[in-house]
C-alpha cells in the first residue's frame, strides 16, 4: 500500500485526487495539505478516513512515500522543497509555470524523483504522441490548437495545450520559441506559427483539438473528458510509478511505454 501526501489538497483537483484514493485498493490518502488560512484547515478530508486538513509544517514525512501536487504555480518552489528535505517522490501537476518555475522542477530532480505532467489524462498522453507523428507526417500543414475549459480556469492557453504545441514542433525538429504564436490578437499567422484559442465557459472540464490543415484537406485530433476522476486516477497511476524511480526528472510518457508501443506498430 503507497501512502500519498495531496499538495493543494482542498481546491477542485486535490479533493478528486482524495476522493479516487478513497477506493484504490494500492493508494491511501496519508495527508491532506493545505494553507493554514484555507478554510478546510483543521477540517476532516474524508468521510469513512481520520485524515484532516493539515499545513506542511505539521507533515509527518516518515508516513508518506510521495507528493501529489495539484496546487498554484506560487505554491512550486515551497512544495519542491518540502519534497527535498524530506526525499520524497512528488507528481507536479500544477499547470501556468513559467520557465524559471521548470528550471527549479530540473533543479529538484537532481536529487527526488520528480514527475511534471500538465495533464493527467492517459487519453492527454496519447494524444501528444500523435500530434508530433502527425506534425512529422504533415511538414507544411498549418496548425492551430484549440482548448476549452470551466469559468474558473486562471490560465491561458493551459498549459496542456502547450504541451500538444510543443509536441507539433519537436516532430518538426523546430524550436519551439521560433512557432509559438500565442492566442493571436490581430488574427495573422506567421508562417511556421502554432497558434492558439481558448474558451472559458460553464462547467467544462477539458477539452483539445489539434488542427493539421493543407489547402484542400484537414486532419483533426482530438480529446474530451467529461469526469475529473481521469485526471486524479491519471495522477495516482504516475505517483505509484515514481514511487519506484531514482533521483530524475519524468513526464507522463514515461510511465506509458508510448515510444516503444509506436515503434512495434509502425514496423508491422
Amino acid at each position: 500500500m503507497i501512502n500519498v501526501g495531496v499538495l493543494g489538497a482542498s481546491g477542485r483537483m486535490g479533493n478528486a485526487v482524495i476522493q479516487a484514493l478513497t477506493t484504490d485498493s494500492d493508494a491511501k490518502l496519508a495527508a491532506a495539505i493545505v494553507r493554514k488560512n484555507s478554510s478546510s484547515y483543521g477540517k476532516s478530508a474524508t468521510e469513512n478516513e481520520p485524515v484532516h486538513f493539515t499545513s506542511a509544517e505539521e507533515l509527518q514525512p516518515d508516513k508518506i512515500d510521495v507528493l501529489i501536487d495539484f496546487s498554484l504555480p506560487e505554491a512550486l518552489t515551497e512544495n519542491l522543497k518540502l519534497a527535498e528535505q524530506y526525499q520524497l517522490p512528488i507528481v507536479i501537476c500544477t499547470t501556468g509555470l513559467n520557465d524559471e518555475q521548470k528550471e527549479r522542477l530540473a533543479q529538484a530532480a537532481e536529487t527526488v524523483p520528480v514527475l511534471y505532467a500538465s495533464n493527467t489524462s492517459i487519453g492527454i498522453a496519447l494524444l501528444e504522441q500523435l500530434v508530433g507523428l502527425s506534425s512529422a507526417a504533415l511538414p507544411d500543414a498549418d496548425i492551430e490548437i484549440f482548448e476549452a475549459h470551466h469559468r474558473h480556469k486562471k490560465d491561458g492557453p493551459s498549459g496542456t495545450a502547450i504541451t500538444l504545441g510543443q509536441a507539433a514542433a519537436k516532430g518538426r525538429e523546430q524550436r519551439w520559441e521560433e512557432v509559438n504564436d500565442g492566442v493571436r490578437t490581430d488574427g495573422v499567422r506567421s508562417e511556421k506559427g502554432i497558434g492558439f484559442s481558448v474558451m472559458r465557459a460553464a462547467d467544462i472540464v477539458g477539452e483539445h483539438q489539434v488542427t493539421l490543415a493543407v489547402d484542400g484537406e484537414r486532419v483533426e485530433i482530438g480529446h474530451r473528458v467529461s469526469n475529473r476522476k481521469i485526471f486524479a486516477e491519471g495522477a495516482i497511476r504516475a505517483a505509484k510509478w515514481l514511487k519506484e524511480q531514482g533521483p530524475g526528472l519524468f513526464s507522463l510518457q514515461d510511465t506509458l511505454n508510448l515510444q516503444d508501443i509506436l515503434q512495434r506498430l509502425l514496423k508491422r
